[in-house]
């Protein structure tokens, strides 16, 4: 069946006014989280911690890619094995299945565990076989049988022997990449222990972008990019910089419902044509009425994030859903982390991940106080 996914980006490339956008659902957290991964489970109760089973988390998978409003599922090589090679769930989908192709150590988020505190090293526990077949060599007539599409993740930290391996890594994935005719996206984080300062991460982080890119041609070439969202300015350079890049945006940590869908259509506005969304669609109260307003956001059928917001409330209540949070909080912005540690820089300014110090409650605000206690929220959802 053909893919939106392909039909897409040969549009885009041919031109880019034609208002086609990419969107993903990212359900490749176990390779992070571990047993958080999944999310809370429907019977969560307070401070009791029960999450899904992963059975769980993969049937949430095949809800929606059967709705079929996303372009790519990312997932584990391990799930993507079950519902791609076994289940054979994405035969009859327009929906793309793509695995996670590397797991830097940023993203190593075991329950009191302290990888993300150190500088990021490239590791791949994944193999593009594997992904593509099931097996650890795969002869030519069975790649197409699994996932042919990955996402291949880089953490810049501004020190040359680090950012060298990490370089190194990226280059001897993409020669082999190119030899087994498996494509990738790429994903650049923010940095998330930068051994020196740097004043301006949207410009270092696109600086980097380009001159990587640039040694790179031909099929080993990333199909699009996933990057951390800095604002119009940033987002408007890179994409005037090489018009035939194909620039998207992750979605970061959870926050209020206003923060990702005004998150998505800025960027939208601004240049972007893909996005990629995990936790926000993940932790949401009904994935696939959040995944519906997403895609409208994408396809410019609402133009006003706070309408997206409030019609999102209206299908929750016609659904007998009830919202996380009132309207009038729903409507709020605020600062997210944009990195799975939540120490990788934020979407709005505050990092608001692991480490924060509680803050003196006796002076602050109580608007304040209900921002300080969603971010709490947010926190314990995301981890």
């Amino acid at each position: 069946m053909q893919k939106t996914l392909d039909a897409k980006l040969a549009r885009i490339q041919a031109d880019l006014s034609c208002g086609d956008f990419i969107l993903a659902d990212a359900k490749d957290a176990d390779m992070a989280m571990g047993l958080a991964s999944p999310g809370h489970s429907p019977e969560h109760h307070a401070q009791e911690g029960h999450f899904r089973t992963l059975a769980q988390y993969r049937d949430c998978i095949r809800q929606n890619v059967e709705q079929g409003l996303v372009d790519i599922m990312l997932m584990s090589a391990s799930t993507s094995e079950v519902l791609s090679l076994q289940q054979r769930v994405f035969d009859q989908s327009q929906v793309t299945p793509a695995i996670r192709a590397n797991d830097t150590s940023d993203i190593w988020l075991a329950q009191g565990g302290v990888y993300s505190q150190q500088p990021s090293q490239p590791f791949r526990t994944a193999t593009i076989d594997h992904a593509m077949c099931g097996k650890v060599d795969c002869d030519p007539q069975d790649r197409k049988l699994g996932a042919d599409l990955g996402l291949y993740s880089m953490t810049f930290n501004n020190d040359t022997d680090l950012d060298r391996r990490t370089l190194e890594a990226y280059a001897a994935f993409r020669s082999e990449a190119e030899r087994k005719g498996f494509r990738h996206f790429l994903e650049v984080f923010n940095p998330n222990r930068p051994q020196a300062a740097i004043p301006d991460l949207g410009r270092f982080l696109n600086d980097l972008i380009a001159r990587t890119l640039a040694g790179v041609v031909g099929k080993s070439r990333p199909i699009f990019l996933k990057i951390p969202y800095h604002g119009p300015a940033a987002m408007e350079q890179l994409c005037s910089y090489d018009r035939s890049l194909v620039v998207g945006i992750l979605g970061g940590a959870s926050g209020t419902t206003l923060d990702a869908f005004h998150q998505l259509w800025e960027a939208r506005k601004h240049g972007a044509r893909a996005a990629l969304y995990g936790r926000m669609i993940n932790n949401s109260e009904d994935q696939l009425i959040f995944i519906e307003h997403l895609r409208w956001i994408a396809d410019g059928q609402i133009d006003d994030p706070s309408e997206a917001v409030r019609s999102y409330h209206g299908a929750l209540g016609k659904a007998g859903i009830a919202p996380y949070r009132d309207l009038e909080l729903d409507l709020t912005s605020t600062d997210r982390a944009s990195a799975y540690s939540g120490v990788g820089g934020s979407t709005g300014g505050r990092t608001t991940g692991a480490g924060q110090e509680e803050p003196d409650f006796a002076r602050m605000t109580q608007q304040e106080k209900v921002k300080w206690n969603l971010d709490r929220l947010n926190r314990v959802i995301d981890g």
